[in-house]
């Protein structure tokens, strides 16, 4: 067993073990965590005696409430060049995860937000439990939904992922079934029966048809989902691709919907907004890499101007919850703002080997 303060790895059988071990930060991933899940999975990848990947999480509170965003953005205060490095081995361990050839397995409960999504929507199959408690909330620290979120949110039914980008509405356990964001769910009790289950498989002919017996020995029916039955009345109120659209559709409605996501949008930086409506609509069909490589340009720009910085400050250090975005408003921030986020970094872009 290799073992440090954040990851525990170990090998099980033919399973190769990661158990996020940082229960008083949510289990939120430093760059230390993503470091050592890239190396586990570059290693683990090619091993013969490996046949699958389970990723668990200490604690009943969080399989993982994201990146360590204190620590990018302290890091961008004194360097907003140097701290992309954050992203860079993140970014390579989601396309490591998005790509791995073998089963990879994680079981959830408790908080999944951010990279907490990015390390398990990636992956093939995302096992849920009964107290999911899912968002992508980054527009509300001047952030954008990233880790892969270009692709799993366009891959969302209709305009879900346009929606939850955007609002960073929570997800329970049905509602993380319907978004896609899980592929089963197993009640919350049965995870360690799971887990043993996976661990004693004799893995021989097809990995996937092994895993996908056991998966259906295991799973059950979450029950309704709230998001499911809104469905068609996100896919009209957020038809459009632009925030002014979006917003004078939500103002002309009058449903409890409408009013709730137009409340979220009081709350988010206006320029994450504009900015992520521009990433999902624009790129219905992206690959993994060409999500990374976007998000990558765009949360460089980020780290260069002030929204993110005072996202940070207003959430997790001060804990006002009143952020004094610039520019402060929709109709201030310019398509020429926007535009610059998405321009190309040249010999800067991210290299994913």
């Amino acid at each position: 067993m290799s073992e440090t303060r954040e990851i525990v790895s170990s090998v099980e059988g033919t399973i190769g073990r990661i158990h996020l071990n940082n229960p008083g930060a949510l289990n939120s991933l430093t760059n230390g965590m993503c470091a050592t899940m890239l190396d586990l999975l570059t290693a683990w990848r090619d091993d013969d005696a490996i046949d699958a990947v389970v990723v668990t999480a200490e604690g009943d509170r969080a399989f993982c409430a994201g990146g360590d965003v204190r620590q990018v953005a302290a890091a961008g205060r004194e360097d907003p060049v140097a701290a992309r490095r954050f992203f860079q081995v993140e970014y390579a361990m989601d396309t490591a995860i998005a790509e791995f050839p073998k089963p990879y397995i994680c079981l959830i409960d408790g908080i999944v937000m951010g990279g907490g999504l990015g390390i398990s929507v990636n992956g093939r199959y995302r096992v849920m439990g009964d107290n999911i408690m899912a968002a992508m909330p980054e527009t509300g620290i001047g952030l954008l939904p990233d880790v892969g979120a270009t692709l799993f949110l366009n891959a969302c039914p209709g305009r879900t992922g346009l929606y939850l980008g955007l609002t960073g509405a929570r997800l329970d356990t049905a509602d993380a079934l319907h978004a896609g964001f899980g592929t089963h769910h197993v009640p919350s009790g049965r995870h360690p029966a799971l887990l043993e289950a996976l661990t004693g498989a004799g893995f021989s002919g097809d990995r996937f048809a092994v895993v996908d017996g056991i998966l259906g020995k295991f799973a059950s029916d979450p029950g309704a989902s709230k998001l499911r039955a809104q469905q068609a009345d996100i896919d009209r109120l957020f038809a459009a691709d632009d925030m002014e659209t979006i917003v004078a559709t939500l103002q002309g409605d009058g449903s409890d919907l409408a009013a709730d996501a137009l409340a979220a949008f009081d709350r988010m930086s206006p320029t994450s907004l504009k900015m992520t409506a521009r990433q999902i609509t624009e790129n219905p069909n992206i690959t993994i890499r060409d999500a990374l490589i976007l998000e990558y340009r765009l949360v460089s720009q980020v780290l260069l101007r002030h929204d993110f910085y005072e996202g940070i400050r207003a959430a997790l250090i001060d804990k006002d919850r009143n952020p004094q975005w610039q520019p402060a408003t929709l109709a201030e921030v310019t398509p020429d703002y926007i535009d610059a986020h998405f321009e190309s970094l040249g010999d800067q872009e991210l290299a994913l080997n």
